[in-house]
């Protein structure tokens, strides 16, 4: 960090508010006003303490992703069947139908679509955040085939591949607007399909 005065504020409470941010509106559509609205920082501050909007950015993506993975692994360590943690996983995206924070879809994927493949760093990051979650997801995987839920002869691998495209797919089809209860018939499909 450059010299100079001492941050008067809490920079992870700033970089919340801006993943929050982010998350809602997407990076071409937040301007530099906003955020710094919504981080409550003057512009000195701002370039003190994060540089650059895209510098910013992509420290929301990485704290969103190391969350997000977090909370599943948690989940997951938690469950008392790991087939339990996938198929909660899976429905718990018709809970995103509803409430203050419905519809965002998921950070990593939204700037999948955003952005594509047009800026390098930034495709990495989504990549990165893709394979944090399909970690946790192999794992699952492999521990509902231990105990006897998933077949041992289908491939992990693939069906955690499968599951990553799924939850994308499902919080993408709620930021369309499907409905919870849509929602819950297409998990249903994917969780009969790793049988």
């Amino acid at each position: 960090m450059p010299a100079g005065r001492p941050l008067e504020f809490d920079p992870d409470t700033a970089l919340e508010a801006a993943m929050q941010l982010f998350w809602r509106q997407g990076y071409e559509a937040t301007s530099l006003q906003e955020l710094l609205d919504e981080m409550r920082l003057s512009k000195s501050s701002f370039y003190q303490a994060f540089g650059s909007k895209h510098a910013l950015f992509g420290r929301c993506i990485d704290r969103y992703r190391d969350s997000l993975a977090s909370g599943m692994q948690q989940q997951l360590e938690a469950a008392p069947r790991a087939w339990d943690f996938i198929a909660g996983i899976l429905n718990s995206v018709a809970g995103e139908t509803q409430g203050e924070d419905a519809r965002r879809g998921c950070l990593v994927m939204n700037t999948a679509s955003e952005f594509g493949q047009s800026d390098a760093e930034v495709a990495a990051r989504v990549k990165a955040g893709a394979a944090r979650f399909r970690k946790v997801f192999l794992q699952a995987v492999k521990r509902a085939q231990a105990e006897g839920d998933i077949p041992t002869e289908r491939d992990p691998g693939l069906l955690a591949d499968y599951l990553v495209t799924n939850m994308s797919g499902l919080r993408t089809l709620t930021k369309a607007g499907a409905s919870a209860a849509a929602i819950r018939r297409i998990a249903g499909v994917t969780l009969s399909a790793l049988r």
